[in-house]
């Protein structure tokens, strides 16, 4: 059973406790926080409940099972936050070097003159070109009417 133990009490403390139950034996192992700043899932307890001789005979294989499951977590963990704190100071680096750069060794971009818009003369007709609206009737009678609704010739 300690031997299962052995990589994991190498990193922390482990409280192992063990109390009767009727018949049945209840083994708690506990693993102690080595910084307050840990994750929580770190010290997640394993208990296992069972007669004397079925904890002889299964214990060890859980416990190294457990063992390999919470190395493996803390691995993942300290991967995880290695890479979340190398991206914040990417993040940091990249706007501290835009807020250094002067705003006088920004250039504007040059603006190009307007081209000159094509005389009418030069416009070649279209098919699809809009016409000029053709004077409708109603158009025509209000230029022949005068101000008093008199007809006038031109």
């Amino acid at each position: 059973m300690f031997v299962e133990l052995m990589p994991l009490l190498k990193e922390r403390t482990l409280l192992i406790t063990v109390a009767r139950l009727d018949e049945k034996l209840k083994v708690n192992v506990i693993p102690a926080r080595v910084k307050e700043s840990e994750d929580q899932a770190l010290t997640t307890p394993l208990s296992f409940t069972g007669s004397a001789e079925e904890l002889d005979a299964e214990l060890g294989k859980h416990l190294a099972s457990y063992v390999d499951s919470h190395l493996q977590l803390g691995s993942t963990l300290a991967e995880a936050k290695a890479e979340m704190d190398a991206a914040a100071k990417a993040a940091r680096q990249k706007t501290k070097t835009s807020q250094q750069t002067p705003k006088s060794d920004q250039t504007p971009p040059k603006q190009e003159p307007p081209a000159p818009a094509p005389s009418t003369a030069e416009i070649t007709p279209s098919l699809f070109a809009p016409h000029a609206p053709q004077p409708t009737s109603a158009d025509a009678s209000a230029q022949a009417t005068g101000e008093e609704g008199r007809i006038v010739t031109p």
